[in-house]
């Protein structure tokens, strides 16, 4: 079983982790799927990686329907947990691949847990409506449904889904010295005209509690943020760091991490910011 364990635990926390959002929930699934997995007769994991995933998979279904509430009564927008991205898998760092674009997975709170995780079993993990049909235990038909209905509700046409539309870690520096810099022009330049900026403070720290909408208002709250850093005792300092398959920004004061920040870049313009404050998100992210 330890073999099972070694060669699936990777496979199953990135599976999980995007269909719950948190890295937590994520490890307490592939935990419970593998303490249960002791019990079962050996016969029955002829295809061990179909079923672990169908386990971790309905585990996790499981917990997206009673997280749903809590999320509705969270303080502000809920952001999902930035995770490390590493070589090697584990629970403290995931590797790249498998891995939607933390732009994606903000877009995936919009649907039911049903249309997740056919969502991520197909673009993510790469399973065909087939098997994942047998996995979730729907016909085919409706996983295509589920499908269809997932793209709609994200507003992503289905050509979109190919790739990565994350910040590539030369424009976030261009984008950081215009700010660092003051010049407004340049970073309004920047800025798609309808860019949309949303924080994560979970009532723990301050945080904006409605989403942020429009180059203009996107680029006056990042302006104040860096006045209001750099005027703190020791000042800030913000590190590029390998985070959910891509480059994301930690901001750093007195060797913690107290921001992890992602942008999503289409057409060169940028279109949306997503910056986690929650202490609570942010234990697992090391400068």
């Amino acid at each position: 079983m330890m073999n099972l364990y070694e060669q699936y635990k990777g496979l199953l926390f990135r599976l999980a982790y995007q269909l719950t959002g948190t890295a937590a929930d994520a490890e307490d699934a592939v935990h419970d799927v593998f303490v249960k997995v002791q019990t079962i007769d050996p016969q029955r994991l002829t295809e061990p990686k179909a079923y672990l995933c169908k386990m971790v998979t309905n585990r996790c279904l499981d917990q997206l329907q009673s997280a749903r509430m809590k999320r509705e009564q969270y303080i502000g927008p809920w952001l999902p947990e930035p995770v490390m991205t590493a070589a090697e898998d584990g629970y403290e760092t995931v590797e790249q691949r498998d891995l939607l674009s933390y732009a994606m997975l903000v877009l995936l709170e919009r649907l039911s847990p049903d249309e997740r995780a056919v969502f991520v079993l197909k673009e993510a993990l790469g399973f065909d409506y087939a098997a994942i049909a047998e996995l979730i235990d729907k016909s085919e038909a409706n996983c295509r449904k589920l499908m269809s209905r997932a793209r709609g509700k994200m507003g992503i046409a289905e050509e979109e889904l190919i790739g990565s539309a994350a910040v590539e870690e030369q424009w976030a520096n261009r984008f950081l010295a215009a700010l660092s810099n003051g010049e407004v022009g340049t970073v309004l330049s920047m800025l798609a005209d309808d860019a949309v900026l949303l924080t994560d403070g979970g009532g723990k720290v301050f945080a904006a509690i409605n989403p942020i909408v429009s180059g203009e208002k996107v680029a006056k709250f990042l302006f104040g943020i860096m006045s209001k850093e750099a005027g703190k005792e020791g000042g800030f300092a913000i590190e590029m760091l390998p985070m959910n398959g891509q480059t994301g920004m930690a901001i750093v004061q007195q060797g913690i991490v107290t921001n992890v920040v992602f942008a999503d870049v289409r057409d060169g313009m940028l279109q949306s910011i997503y910056i986690v404050r929650n202490p609570d998100k942010l234990a697992r992210i090391h400068a």
